[in-house]
């Protein structure tokens, strides 16, 4: 019986990834011709930007069959700027095979998949590559691994897994295994296959993709060691990415959960599967239906997006790694209008893009992981789109929280309107995003009302009143209100509810209690001892932290830590020349914590809350039979509905 299971190759830049699937894909019969990444014919990186820049930027798909296997293998991005497409593409995978440099070991950026692959559960193969090369050490790697990873990283190159040294490595993975193996002797494959399923056990395998060496024992692997994921009842499907083919067709690709993916079939509310497309590189055979376990390409859906549950299949929350980047875009003598088109395209199929028009600026706006991702951007504007546009310095993405509770209250009463809304806003839990209860009687608000009030809280981008910058990690609570039988109507609710936030917000920051926090790095910089006098001094001038891994005895020193991304992002190249190209920093986006200048920041966006009418901290009253404002400060002595505090 056939074994379909999705795969997919994940690497940090120049470990070999796109090599290795070529690998596969040639060992299994499925390429009759060896392809190069450094000659421009690699199978799956098709794309002709890929071609150019030898790196895969794009997420692809290629089938192969191995014995009883059906391998479905979704190549990755392996560089950090283009990291958001690899996090979409974890979400629909039943194992990944992670590839690490023999020569390299582990990596910043293989620090960060190996923290994906935990968030979201994914059993993972490793392929230590490049075994031919000069200062290969895979066994140093497998040690590495084992220290820094997880004891469960084992190597499997040998093939006898049951018995041994192997089998006894594997059981001490899990008490009751190790119970059993101490009774019987012997480990059964079935164990084996539960435990890397369970990501306590992670089989490696040694080899060089391109010379072919250690491949067939990594496909026998993956036929022998992996488990077909049970299928969800009914029809289900997960989008991990949008695209675009070469006449314009929009495509939404998801992997099938359960049940069958029908062509012609209503998937969105309106929106029909025009055509299913399976792929294999740049090529495609049109499918009448998919079942559960395959992937494929919709043509017809206008509305999809990443992450996007379809049929019985939630959404996934918002992907962990986020731009801290932006850029403003210059047009020059184009119609922004036509640019802020192409671009929204662009975002379509790249979400993270966050593409904003300012309209007080007259600018248009986009978030960026970093400069090799604006290159790409700009090259695929000129040649998708001829727009040859330039984007101005990078400017840091800030965001806002709070560190104490208030209520705030919005009041919207223009003649035959009503309605009032009181929230309480708490801090929340550092990365939490902005969280929505609901904590109001309905003998207070009608259900409807509250439904209205809930749904207006998640239907913008709340932002902080310090810099404008993007609310974040607070919970904000509904506690009360009021509305009218007679006067209160559609949009009355979303006006309180929003200024509600914003004068809440403006309590705080009376009483210095608003936030402003900006992304940090989590670093781990490697430099010649006679050099860690110089680095220390200047990560303390940048505002970092620092800890020194104990000294081996050779004469490189290793300091790990965390430091604002401002006074970090281009510390790369003085680490390069001042140790003489001896010295190497390796940098991820770990998060945000509280802005290490603040008060500087703050003063250079100048940002006045109160003149941001869209986002106005202020309320309408009425007296007389007329509207009138009330400022955001006078507002709860004027609260219809009893303040709380």
């Amino acid at each position: 019986m056939t074994k379909n299971i999705v795969t997919g190759l994940v690497a940090h830049v120049d470990a070999g990834k796109t090599t290795l699937t070529e690998a596969l894909l040639y060992q299994s019969g499925q390429l009759r011709k060896l392809g190069r990444v450094d000659n421009g014919d690699a199978f799956l990186d098709p794309d002709q930007l890929e071609k150019q820049r030898g790196i895969t930027i794009f997420a692809h798909q290629a089938e192969l069959d191995y014995k009883d296997l059906a391998l479905t293998i979704l190549d990755t991005p392996g560089h950090i700027d283009f990291a958001a497409q690899t996090e979409q593409v974890l979400q629909v995978l039943d194992y990944a095979v992670l590839v690490i440099s023999a020569t390299d070991g582990i990596q910043g950026y293989t620090r960060t998949l190996w923290s994906l692959l935990r968030r979201y559960h994914v059993p993972a193969f490793i392929f230590i590559n490049k075994v031919d090369s000069v200062g290969a050490d895979p066994a140093g790697v497998i040690q590495e691994l084992q220290a820094e990873f997880s004891a469960g990283c084992i190597d499997f190159t040998s093939g006898k897994v049951t018995t041994g040294d192997t089998a006894e490595a594997i059981s001490i993975q899990d008490d009751d295994v190790l119970e059993k193996y101490l009774d019987a002797g012997e480990l059964t494959s079935e164990a084996v296959r539960q435990l890397i399923k369970q990501r306590k056990v992670f089989p490696c395998f040694t080899g060089s993709a391109l010379k072919m060496e250690g491949i067939t024992n990594l496909l026998d692997g993956l036929q022998e060691w992996t488990l077909v994921t049970p299928p969800a009842e009914g029809f289900a499907a997960r989008v991990f990415k949008i695209s675009h083919d070469k006449n314009g067709n929009r495509l939404t690709w998801v992997r099938v959960t359960g049940g069958t993916l029908k062509a012609k079939s209503e998937i969105l509310p309106g929106e029909k599967a025009d055509q299913l497309r399976v792929y294999d590189g740049d090529k495609f055979t049109i499918q009448q239906e998919v079942a559960a376990g395959g992937v494929c390409a919709i043509a017809g859906l206008t509305s999809s997006f990443p992450g996007q549950g379809l049929g019985g299949q939630a959404d996934n929350p918002q992907p962990q790694l986020q731009p801290v980047l932006s850029y403003a875009v210059k047009v020059g003598d184009r119609d922004p209008h036509v640019c802020l088109k192409a671009l929204q395209e662009l975002a379509d199929e790249d979400p993270q893009l966050k593409v904003e028009w300012s309209s007080h600026l007259q600018e248009i706006h986009v978030h960026l992981m970093g400069e090799v991702q604006r290159e790409i951007l700009e090259q695929l504007l000129t040649e998708r789109y001829d727009l040859p546009l330039k984007f101005s310095q990078e400017q840091i993405l800030y965001q806002e929280t709070i560190d104490q509770a208030v209520e705030g209250v919005g009041h919207f009463e223009p003649l035959r309107h009503y309605a009032e809304v009181h929230l309480l806003l708490e801090p929340g839990t550092p990365g939490s995003g902005l969280v929505f209860a609901d904590n109001c009687r309905e003998d207070i608000l009608d259900h409807n009302w509250q439904q209205q009030i809930m749904t207006s809280l998640a239907a913008k981008e709340h932002r902080g009143v310090l810099t404008g910058s993007p609310l974040t990690d607070v919970k904000i609570t509904l506690v009360g209100g009021k509305g009218s039988i007679v006067h209160s109507v559609g949009g009355d609710f979303r006006e309180a509810t929003w200024r509600a936030v914003r004068q809440g917000l403006m309590e705080l920051r009376a009483g210095g209690h608003d936030v402003l926090l900006e992304p940090w790095y989590q670093y781990r910089l490697t430099i010649p001892q006679d050099q860690v006098g110089r680095a220390i001094n200047d990560l303390q001038k940048m505002g970092g932290t620092f800890k020194m891994a104990p000294n081996d005895g050779g004469t490189m020193a290793v300091l790990t830590g965390t430091a604002p991304v401002a006074t970090m992002r281009d510390y790369a190249t003085n680490v390069r020349n001042y140790s003489h190209g001896q010295g190497q920093l390796d940098c991820v986006v770990s998060g945000y914590q509280p802005c290490h200048n603040a008060e500087e920041v703050v003063a250079e966006k100048d940002y006045e809350p109160t003149a941001d009418l869209p986002n106005t901290p202020d309320s309408v009253f009425c007296a007389h039979g007329a509207g009138y404002p009330v400022k955001w400060d006078q507002v709860p002595s004027m609260a219809h509905f009893p303040y709380m505090k």
